[in-house]
């Protein structure tokens, strides 16, 4: 029998095979295993998870009854391509899910292996649906990794870099962030400026009657945690109605109960005509769907959105588990609860400390600024030494956009593992007021 491989062996394994376009890097730890709201890594040390896998494990790692279903099912039939015929979990779980769409009307979906090639598909139905080729996204966006997807995407030079041309007929106008936002401006003022923006280029070059599909995170993920303002949003819809433009959400990363309501668009009050979903789809499994109008997504016929594996017995099983356990256990509801809780908890630290500035928590869904106090900007080093220091003291937390926190624990994450991790913090947070974190040794190399 092998001995046991720790972190640091099965690393130097793993390096020569791996590229390094494949894992924006933070912690050198390989993970083992997971239960609820902790994970396990090689070395035997336990860490409370406040990403959740990037919010694709919202019901935790492990649950029983997800495992159960992804057990039975397995020894039933792990794969027959719902290319060419339907099996029966995926049967049950299409009509399941549509039913959950915030969507008037016959809603119709398809399935996909991630949320990338869910937002690939967006761009595909909306073409066909309007005859129209040009497709508007925003900066600061991330939709995936497929050409379709990255060329939507506007949150990393790593993900343009290199690799173009990207697809054709993109363009991109800026979110209406927090950092976009003057000293001093009201809400109202800077909601008619970035709508402003949003207007520039189809007052200039870009005709409305040319435009198939505008896709947006009503609340960004990787781009730091931020929602829109209502009042954009909706002239955004407005807009795209009155211009016979689809409105596209993705909720790859902001669905599935992580906001406190199954989808981050309900936050506005707004119906999408199309939406993808994935990530905790089936809690992790390799399985998304993109869900719209069903006489949208009946305007291409196969195989214009096909895949082998998309869609299989045991991701659907799961899925339809993962549902179970996010209605039985009232995940919507725990996570409105202790985001609340959470917001409460950075609110105060913010009080106490200089080096945080805007707390923005959507349930548990939380993006934390670290700014450099005499200045007002990121402060990319600090936020570094922070998460560091957050690691070392047992929980893991990344960075987005160099100086924000992300915070998204696992759904079934308990008060008690709550409270841990605020204790986490204020140690981390008191250390940093005192001048005494410091950078890791490989912290040119960390964040995205």
């Amino acid at each position: 029998m092998d001995q046991h491989k720790n972190n640091q062996q099965l690393l130097a394994e793993e390096s020569p095979a791996f590229s390094k376009a494949a894992r924006v890097k933070y912690y050198n730890i390989v993970i083992e295993s997971g239960s609820g709201a902790e994970i396990t890594d090689a070395d035997g040390r336990t860490y409370i998870d406040l990403l959740a896998s990037a919010s694709a494990t919202n019901t935790g790692h492990s649950h029983p009854h997800i495992v159960k279903a992804i057990q039975d099912q397995a020894a039933k039939l792990i794969q027959y391509t719902p290319a060419y015929f339907a099996s029966a979990p995926e049967a049950a779980l299409a009509p399941r899910l549509t039913a959950l769409a915030p969507i008037s009307g016959d809603v119709a979906l398809a399935w996909g292996n991630s949320g990338s090639d869910a937002n690939d598909a967006i761009i595909k139905f909306a073409r066909a649906y309007t005859g129209r080729q040009n497709v508007v996204s925003f900066t600061g966006a991330y939709h995936g990794s497929t050409y379709g997807s990255i060329s939507v995407s506007a949150v990393s030079l790593n993900m343009s870099r290199k690799i173009g041309p990207l697809l054709p007929g993109v363009v991109k106008v800026p979110y209406p962030d927090p950092w976009q936002r003057l000293d001093g401006e009201s809400e109202d003022a800077f909601v008619d400026r970035m709508f402003a923006a949003f207007k520039l280029p189809f007052e200039t070059y870009l005709p409305a009657e040319e435009v198939a599909v505008i896709l947006i995170e009503p609340i960004q993920g990787d781009g730091g945690i931020v929602k829109a303002p209502d009042a954009y949003i909706h002239k955004v819809y407005d807009f795209a109605k009155a211009n016979g433009i689809l409105f596209a959400v993705d909720e790859v990363n902001q669905g599935m109960g992580r906001t406190g309501k199954w989808w981050s668009i309900e936050h506005f009050g707004i119906e999408p005509d199309l939406m993808s979903v994935g990530k905790s789809l089936a809690s992790g499994l390799p399985l998304s769907a993109v869900m719209g109008r069903a006489e949208i997504m009946n305007s291409l016929g196969s195989p214009a959105h096909v895949f082998t594996t998309a869609g299989n017995p045991v991701t659907t099983a799961a899925a339809a588990a993962t549902m179970d356990v996010i209605e039985d256990e009232h995940l919507l509801d725990r996570s409105a609860k202790l985001g609340a809780i959470a917001k409460d908890y950075f609110e105060n630290a913010k009080k106490k400390y200089d080096f945080i500035g805007d707390v923005r928590m959507y349930g548990l869904d939380g993006g934390i600024d670290i700014i450099d106090s005499k200045t007002g900007k990121g402060d990319d080093e600090a936020t570094t030494k922070l998460i560091y220091r957050v690691f070392e003291l047992g929980a893991i937390i990344i960075s987005l956009r160099g100086n924000v926190l992300r915070f998204q624990p696992p759904l079934v994450i308990t008060e008690e593992q709550l409270n841990k991790t605020f204790k986490i913090f204020d140690q981390a947070f008191e250390e940093l007021s005192q001048g005494k974190l410091s950078l890791p040794d490989n912290a040119d190399e960390i964040g995205w």
